[in-house]
């Protein structure tokens, strides 16, 4: 991946979603916004005032301007837009068809006869079938997941070879993410087909212990560690994910967090639960945990060598991604205000998050709502940009988690510092201050620091 820019060349990769293009451009231009205000309303130095007629007045107290460069006309019309892309009785509304490309371009790409009797048709019947009209893309994943994941792991099985097992395993290995965060959908929205049939209730109930299996997931353990664990304690001391008691930047921390996460979450869980006196999640998440590591030990005994690629392989490389992802998403958590969700996570405009992930990238955007639609995170930070600037919210561009993480073990804070997008009173640091911005976020918490920074629920913080 190449070097992030400096922030006078911010990378509009042409790649990006164009919700996402519209949000980097807004962001720019309040940067340029800040610095012209800012620079109009210095007083000249040769002079020993600034001039009357200078534009420094009007920039400065222009109402709809705010010290951050935010332009409420700008917003206004980029939140518009950024509806209208989202809402089915729009003129401008688009559906996404396919990861890699939006609606237009796929129309620009394919002959006039594809897209008007194959494309649109498809994407009319797709739009019945899923439960919002702007998902057509998650069928289209499912159609290939069950085409090409289940007949290839069913095959290994009848008539293994070992260049069928790394094709594959690698094949696997691209679907990973972009079905993840499919699934991230499906379990904080219970569901992603159409509830209007009973039918498609049942597929959607279904098939993921199928699918989940193969992509690396056992059985609703997803589910019960995002849904009912992660998002209730939200990177705090009681988080099994939490970061706060590492060094972000030290591979040692890095390496006994991912190696604790894939020997212990199975016991960790389920012990969790019963710490916090919910005994039916821990009874179901031991025994899905369990009852998956059964059948997977089973088709072992049955077949070792396909059972290896088609199940051990992902497991082992969905857990690993997994806490590599979480790592950089949490890896920068403001000792201030720890437990605030603006100030442990991040926002990233990329094309990997958020392109073929679902808009995973607003992650911010995500705690802040765990049932925001994916397709309105973009839109739901544009309205929330000033607040997102109060609060000293982290956003970053050209940068997704997995680099975050290798540039944290790194200890490469320039390069981070170059790829972040500074808002509000990030504007005023030079780079080597918005590095060292960032060094002092990833530093571990003392237990002295977590019982005062994050004391029991019901009580509030000590002045």
């Amino acid at each position: 991946m190449p070097a992030c820019s400096t922030m006078e060349e911010i990378v509009f990769s042409p790649e990006l979603t164009v919700p996402d293009t519209w949000v980097l451009q807004n962001l720019a231009d309040d940067i340029q916004r800040h610095k012209e205000i800012k620079g109009a309303s210095k007083i000249d130095r040769d002079e020993g005032y600034s001039s009357a007629n200078s534009n420094a007045k009007e920039a400065v107290n222009r109402p709809s301007t705010t010290e951050y460069g935010i332009s409420a006309e700008r917003d206004a019309s980029d939140i518009c837009r950024l509806t209208n892309l989202n809402d089915p009785k729009s003129n401008d509304f688009e559906p996404t068809v396919i990861s890699s490309l939006d609606l237009p371009d796929l129309q620009a790409k394919l002959p006039t006869v594809v897209y008007k009797h194959v494309v649109l048709p498809y994407v009319a019947w797709a739009q019945t079938i899923v439960r919002h009209e702007t998902d057509v893309l998650m069928l289209t994943h499912l159609i290939l997941y069950f085409t090409t994941s289940l007949p290839s792991a069913v095959w290994l099985f009848y008539r293994f070879t070992y260049l069928h097992g790394v094709f594959h395993f690698a094949m696997q290995f691209w679907f990973l993410g972009t079905y993840t965060l499919m699934m991230h959908q499906h379990i904080h929205m219970r569901g992603i087909l159409s509830k209007a049939s009973p039918i498609l209730r049942l597929v959607d109930k279904l098939f993921p212990y199928i699918t989940d299996p193969l992509m690396g997931h056992t059985w609703n353990t997803y589910y019960y560690h995002h849904v009912k664990h992660h998002h209730i304690e939200g990177n705090g001391p009681d988080d099994l994910s939490s970061t706060i008691r590492y060094q972000r930047d030290e591979l040692l921390h890095f390496l006994h967090y991912v190696g604790r996460f894939l020997v212990l979450i199975w016991l960790d869980l389920p012990l969790y639960f019963l710490r916090t006196g919910r005994t039916a999640n821990a009874i179901k998440a031991a025994f899905w945990e369990l009852s998956n590591y059964t059948a997977i030990y089973t088709l072992f005994r049955l077949n070792s060598r396909a059972t290896t690629f088609a199940f051990l392989l992902p497991l082992l490389l969905m857990r690993i991604g997994l806490m590599v992802g979480n790592w950089g998403q949490h890896a920068f958590v403001d000792a201030d205000e720890p437990d605030s969700d603006f100030r442990s996570s991040v926002t990233l405009i990329d094309v990997p998050s958020n392109r073929y992930c679902y808009n995973d990238g607003y992650h911010t955007s995500h705690h802040l709502n765990p049932l925001r639609h994916w397709r309105e995170h973009p839109v739901a930070f544009l309205r929330q940009k000033e607040t997102y600037a109060t609060e000293k919210a982290l956003v970053f561009h050209n940068i997704d988690y997995l680099m975050i993480t290798v540039r944290l073990l790194m200890k490469d804070y320039l390069t981070l510092a170059k790829c972040l997008v500074p808002i509000g009173d990030q504007m005023d640091l030079t780079l080597e201050e918005r590095a060292e911005m960032l060094r002092r976020h990833t530093r571990r918490f003392s237990e002295e620091e977590i019982r005062e920074k994050f004391p029991p629920r019901g009580k509030s913080k000590s002045k």
